[in-house]
């Protein structure tokens, strides 16, 4: 990989993705996860149509915002084609947007803006660690066949800054971040229907990334993952190292999905919990996706001491997930 050059659109692969969560925490003290991410999509049918009204690629947003005190996501989601500046994704280097969403590249930070129905983040995001690859030298595994897999790194603990607006108030925040950056044209093995990952920012420095694609009976048929410890040393996991045990679920009363949202993972010889902000993380992108999916903030527990925080992803569980 060559930075910054693939921080930007690889506009030849079907689907990408610019994916950052964190936790915040305002003047009050309380802690609150948020995510925000960018999708570029090519139409499975290519069309040499020259219009610039043709889709040749789509832009799709997500952006949430997990509050305890409040028991549920605010969320809120934005979806064009791209076209006519009002949504693209440039090469070379992140610069993703949607309208008045976007998410960019600035000198050595990055600058989040997102003008949601039900409130307002402008974020800042400025790394304290290099790129972490993951799988081998950023290509990632996704299933048993070599062309089920994604280029793919992160950027975890990046410092996190900002204000967020909310019911006509706005306050300071700060926090931590991590920012996952994917793009593949064949991500989902046929026999997959969704997968559970996790990205967390350890309390030491370290980091921790482990996933596996589900198939239709929920059982594991691929995982991965990585671990880089606060010296800089990486551990890449081999499938059969990677174990996801449900501990306990939640049932969405609003669509009947049953998610597990406390987990034990053990990865590469190593062990944590996780347990969730609050139950309640769930995501209806049905408008722009045509998926609902948990995601939401966590905690990773060891002998019930937190040891790191970060995000928890879950798809497939209302229905298998179509890309």
């Amino acid at each position: 990989m060559r930075f910054p050059h693939d921080e930007g659109s690889h506009p030849e692969f079907r689907l990408e993705w610019w994916y950052v969560t964190g936790w915040l925490a305002g003047a009050g003290g309380a802690a609150i996860g948020f995510q925000i991410t960018f999708f570029r999509a090519r139409p499975v049918r290519r069309t040499a149509n020259p219009s610039t009204f043709a889709p040749h690629h789509m832009l799709i947003a997500h952006a949430a915002i997990a509050d305890p005190a409040r028991g549920r996501l605010q969320r809120d989601q934005r979806a064009a084609r791209a076209a006519f500046e009002l949504a693209g994704a440039a090469q070379g280097r992140t610069d993703v947007w949607i309208d008045d969403w976007s998410f960019r590249q600035q000198g050595g930070r990055y600058v989040a803006t997102v003008a949601a129905r039900s409130f307002r983040l402008e974020l800042v995001f400025t790394a304290t660690q290099p790129p972490m690859l993951q799988g081998a030298a950023g290509l990632s595994r996704k299933g048993p066949r070599a062309e089920s897999a994604s280029y793919y790194y992160s950027i975890p603990h990046l410092d996190a800054s900002g204000t967020l607006t909310r019911n006509g108030s706005t306050e300071t925040v700060g926090g931590v971040a991590w920012l996952d950056h994917e793009w593949s044209s064949s991500y989902m093995d046929e026999r997959a229907v969704g997968w559970d990952w996790i990205g967390i920012n350890l309390d030491d420095g370290g980091a921790l990334m482990a996933f596996r694609m589900r198939d239709p009976a929920g059982g594991s048929f691929w995982a991965g993952g990585a671990y880089r410890s606060a010296a800089g040393s990486v551990q890449v996991f081999a499938p059969d190292t990677v174990r996801f045990t449900p501990l306990r679920h939640w049932r969405s009363s609003r669509t009947g999905a049953n998610y597990p949202v406390s987990w034990r993972v053990s990865a590469g010889g190593r062990e944590i919990d996780i347990e969730p902000l609050f139950d309640d993380q769930e995501n209806d992108t049905r408008a722009t996706t045509g998926a609902v999916y948990w995601e939401g903030a966590v905690r990773a527990l060891r002998a019930g001491a937190s040891v790191g925080r970060g995000y928890l992803e879950l798809t497939g569980y209302w229905r298998r997930l179509q890309l």
